[in-house]
């Protein structure tokens, strides 16, 4: 008996985590379809594990970017910034795309009275402001909250400052980098009994009923995220890697877009792109910095959501709609985006800021959020997958494209003979 329980704990710990996450989602839905009440009871096992990730995704940021800035020796390359400029370039390219689509297809939406205490930013120097607030937070605050702009500010200072500590200090950070790396471990492990709850609770609650309504926005926006996944994006990794980008675009969707759709949180999902750039031997001073500061700004699927809601209330009020206003509407996008949160929903809260470009008022704007939240099962999902899955792709990319230019550099050769 022991030797059994032994095999079963080694297959769930060290097996497929997405074979075993498909598990999860195969019997969540079946459970949902036999048994809804008891389905309906299976939400804590979902509540438990994203809960358990939102509280482990603030402490690992913070120490790894913090141990990896101090320990960071002088000419180590942590290419950042070729990380940012990929981030920003893919965010414009897809409100872009979803100009295009909502151009070629455009959507109208049946907009009904909802009350909402929800505060949307009036403008763009609104949500650069709050940008700005969250950077100079209290720390713990930070922390508790997840505020990750603050957290990544609080940590790059401290690990600026920690470069010049003594060894055994840096050693210190690099062990508690390493502790709290091991406890997500174990918490991504719980990923396929986590989304089983998730999967189970949400279908027998809410089923798919609600999105017929809303059909056509909800197929233009899925198809917008899907063409910059499968196209856009790995036309950008072309461009960086000049080799097949595909095999990396399909392992980035499989193992961080599966568990992203069903956390819908790209910032509870930063621990499984960690553990995913550690497998795949990415330089550690380019991914602890780049991952957590993707989840942030890297939002390439709230700049698809905001423009195409946008765009379809200006088409349900008939408002004509110009190619320069269009490609202003696609630079707000991507701004826009940048500030949106890192947790579920949080791009529709930017809606009402670009609908007052067209000088759509608040109220009207208002019935374009709620549409949102009643399409979010899909939207928010497919919407998260896109963002933290490239958060990783991109990462990927650049420490690639490095390491192709340092091998093709004939005086490395050199040097190596």
């Amino acid at each position: 008996m022991d030797k059994q329980q032994s095999r079963v704990f080694s297959l769930f710990f060290k097996g497929s985590l997405v074979k075993q996450i498909l598990i999860g989602l195969v019997a969540g839905i079946l459970l949902a379809w036999l048994a809804p009440e008891v389905a309906k009871m299976m939400s804590l096992l979902g509540t438990l594990f994203i809960s358990a990730l939102k509280a482990v995704a603030p402490v690992l940021v913070w120490v790894l970017v913090m141990a990896s800035i101090a320990n960071h020796r002088q000419g180590q390359k942590s290419n950042i910034r070729p990380v940012l400029i990929l981030y920003l370039l893919a965010t414009f390219f897809a409100a872009l795309t979803a100009v295009v689509a909502s151009f070629m297809f455009p959507s109208v939406l049946t907009l009904v009275v909802n009350e909402s205490q929800l505060s949307p930013p009036e403008n763009i120097a609104e949500v650069l402001k709050g940008v700005l607030i969250n950077v100079v937070a209290n720390p713990v605050d930070a922390l508790i909250n997840g505020n990750y702009m603050g957290i990544l500010a609080w940590s790059i200072g401290l690990g600026l400052a920690l470069r010049h500590a003594r060894d055994t200090t840096k050693v210190l950070t690099q062990d508690l980098a390493d502790a709290v790396t091991n406890v997500v471990r174990v918490v991504i492990r719980l990923a396929p009994i986590g989304i089983f709850g998730l999967v189970s609770s949400t279908i027998a609650t809410t089923g798919f009923e609600v999105l017929a309504g809303y059909l056509q926005v909800l197929v233009v926006l899925l198809g917008c995220m899907l063409f910059v996944a499968l196209v856009v994006n790995p036309l950008i990794v072309f461009w960086k890697i000049r080799s097949n980008p595909y095999p990396l675009v399909w392992a980035c969707l499989r193992e961080s877009g599966v568990t992203a759709f069903f956390t819908r949180s790209s910032a509870a999902n930063i621990p499984v792109n960690m553990a995913m750039c550690r497998r795949m031997n990415l330089n550690e001073d380019t991914y602890s910095v780049s991952i957590p500061l993707g989840a942030t700004i890297n939002m390439g699927g709230a700049a698809i959501t905001i423009t195409i809601l946008t765009l379809a209330a200006v088409n349900t009020l008939g408002m004509p709609v110009d190619v320069p206003t269009a490609l202003l509407l696609s630079l707000v996008a991507a701004v826009c985006a940048c500030g949106a949160s890192g947790v579920a929903g949080g791009s529709l809260l930017l809606i009402p800021l670009a609908c007052s470009m067209f000088g759509i008022n608040n109220d009207i704007a208002m019935q374009v959020v709620a549409v949102g939240v009643m399409i979010g099962v899909l939207q928010d999902s497919a919407e998260t997958a896109l963002n933290s899955s490239t958060d990783v792709l991109f990462t990927a990319t650049v420490c690639i494209a490095e390491d192709n230019r340092i091998s093709d550099n004939p005086l490395t050769e050199k040097n190596n003979g």
